[in-house]
């Protein structure tokens, strides 16, 4: 949602597949351009409006991509499966593997990249998974997104949302418990949500500075 170009970094991990072919491609040709030029460059433009600065994306973005070229080297398959987001140096982890060394080794990767603070496994380790439950939970995060901005009391931007088998992770900066609450709220009242597991940061947490 933070960058309006297309990469296949920034899609959900369960959306990659029929690009892979193409990014490995474009990689071999273009190198890490390719990956600066649609991350770290589109990020820019919406850092306006965020809590977080411009250097703070940028390097999060920075971030971003270095985690996913390191699970790319280490499988396919993990990169294929887990899906990364970072915010102000937290990388979120999540999605679906089948053994719980894979989730393992995806934590061990985030943690040996540079400039990680904190790595949020959320990783789950089950065999649900597939084109429905991707549905459902694309229509969750949709339906979610969309509650948010229809909301003036909620700065939406400052928040990611990623989806998985029915359970919605929040990752972001809050104004304040309220608004936290009424994002956390809208998640609950949507039809098919499990739970929601919320990784966000207030405005004034010192951790932030």
């Amino acid at each position: 949602m933070k960058s309006v170009a297309l990469s296949v970094f920034h899609l959900p991990a369960r959306m990659r597949v029929p690009l892979v072919a193409g990014v490995a491609l474009l990689s071999v040709n273009l190198g890490g351009c390719v990956a600066a030029l649609f991350g770290a460059g589109a990020t820019t433009g919406v850092t306006v409006v965020q809590e977080r600065s411009v250097g703070s994306a940028l390097d999060d973005s920075a971030i971003q991509i270095a985690v996913q070229g390191k699970m790319i080297d280490h499988s396919g398959k993990l990169f294929l499966n887990v899906a990364t987001e970072v915010d102000e140096g937290r990388v979120l982890l999540t999605g679906v593997v089948r053994k719980t060394e894979d989730r393992v080794a995806a934590a061990r990767i985030a943690w040996d990249t540079n400039g990680v603070a904190e790595v949020l496994n959320e990783i789950q380790v089950t065999d649900k998974s597939g084109i429905i439950n991707y549905t459902k939970d694309a229509w969750i995060t949709t339906k979610l997104r969309t509650k948010m901005l229809g909301d003036s009391k909620i700065a939406g931007i400052n928040y990611t949302i990623e989806t998985v088998n029915a359970v919605v992770y929040l990752l972001g900066v809050a104004q304040d418990a309220t608004e936290l609450k009424r994002v956390t709220e809208h998640a609950r009242n949507i039809g098919d949500v499990a739970e929601v597991v919320s990784h966000v940061r207030y405005k004034d947490d010192p951790r932030r500075h």
